[in-house]
């Protein structure tokens, strides 16, 4: 472990401002009401710190005390269970597992298609129309319950709901009964006080 990890005596998450993954973790944190430092950084140009701590030179990365982690899903899964109150994984073994499985849909189906848009191109067009499509498959599912699959809010919102803030700037737009029940769903997420307490600046823009 180097230097830089063991002089932070405060938690510090190291965030991409506009990135999916970083925003689910910064959802997680506020959800959970932990205290951490959060430190904007340029993918681009990342601070040495992030390179000493993190092999693969990616955001999101968290460092608590001695310990890095720098993949999202890993992240929040190690801040529900670090800070276990509010829980946001099912205690059962079979829907705990379950849950994994959606969010590793969500990240693989739907993360994937927002990076091909984002890089623009012949293939942004066809990454559109698929995560179209897939949204609007899913619709029914996500306003069946509260929340996706469940009762009580869990990782797997924290996953989605970053991605559907973004769908106007992404220029993803539903239709018809889809809309409504994606909307129903999407709202009800952003008015969570985790969810605006999660948002950067830059975020905020992609609504304005």
């Amino acid at each position: 472990m180097t230097a830089v990890a063991t002089r932070r005596s405060v938690m510090t998450l190291f965030s991409d401002p506009q990135s999916l993954h970083s925003h689910r973790v910064r959802m997680v944190l506020a959800e959970k009401n932990v205290t951490c430092e959060v430190v904007d950084v340029d993918p681009l140009h990342l601070p040495e710190d992030v390179m000493d701590l993190n092999p693969y030179g990616t955001v999101p990365t968290l460092v608590d005390r001695e310990l890095a982690l720098y993949d999202s899903r890993i992240i929040c899964e190690y801040l529900d269970e670090r800070f276990p109150h509010p829980p946001l994984l099912p205690v059962d073994p079979v829907s705990r597992a379950s849950a994994r499985l959606y969010m590793f849909r969500v990240e693989n189906d739907w993360y994937a298609l927002v990076d091909q848009i984002l890089a623009g191109g012949k293939a942004a067009t066809k990454a559109r129309k698929e995560l179209r499509e897939g949204l609007t498959a899913a619709a029914p599912i996500l306003a069946h319950k509260p929340f996706f699959m469940s009762e009580e809010f869990t990782l797997v919102d924290a996953s989605i709901a970053p991605l559907l803030w973004r769908l106007p700037a992404l220029g993803v737009e539903l239709n018809g009964q889809a809309a409504k029940q994606l909307n129903v769903y999407a709202g009800s997420m952003f008015k969570r006080n985790g969810f605006i307490a999660s948002l950067t600046e830059l975020e905020r823009e992609m609504r304005r």
